[in-house]
């Protein structure tokens, strides 16, 4: 599979729509993947028929994330997601936010872990206004990428994490 073009998803998005089809998108950093990751691809998955993930490009990780990351380059990022089963296709955003691309899209169907609040959710109430749904998952308690990456360094200082 490629990691499609936003115009390239959205088009597949609407036909899949128009043939019934419930879509439903989230999107992350997925940066050093873990089991956190797996579980919200899967909770997502279930939620319709079609799953499209949004990946951050580097810069955008940067700049939500500090220096220092992301560890995996946008593109293997991105081929990794999309090798996972429960996913159907990814594209790359660059923007801080994957607000624009959401639009362009129009999932029935925003998927995102539970740090966020129903009302912080980048593109929740464009998708409740076109008449889809937002769902949260929940978190899976000392999965993220940050306490790997914190691990990997006190193993490599010699410390204990």
């Amino acid at each position: 599979m490629a990691v499609l073009s936003h115009e390239d998803m959205s088009a597949y998005a609407a036909e899949l729509q128009t043939d019934g089809k419930t879509v439903v998108f989230t999107n992350g950093c997925f940066d050093l993947i873990h089991r956190g990751h797996i579980e919200l691809l899967r909770s997502a998955k279930s939620e319709g028929n079609v799953l499209l993930v949004g990946v951050n490009g580097d810069e955008s990780v940067r700049g939500l994330k500090g220096s220092g990351r992301p560890i995996l380059a946008e593109q293997d990022r991105a081929v990794i997601i999309d090798a996972l089963e429960m996913v159907n296709h990814v594209t790359l955003f660059h923007d801080e936010s994957p607000l624009s691309l959401i639009v362009k899209l129009r999932p029935d169907v925003l998927v995102k872990g539970s740090d966020y609040g129903a009302d912080e959710i980048v593109g929740g109430a464009e998708v409740n206004s076109w008449g889809g749904r937002v769902v949260t998952v929940p978190l899976i308690e000392g999965h993220a990428t940050r306490s790997i990456i914190q691990n990997i360094a006190a193993g490599a200082s010699g410390e204990k994490g």
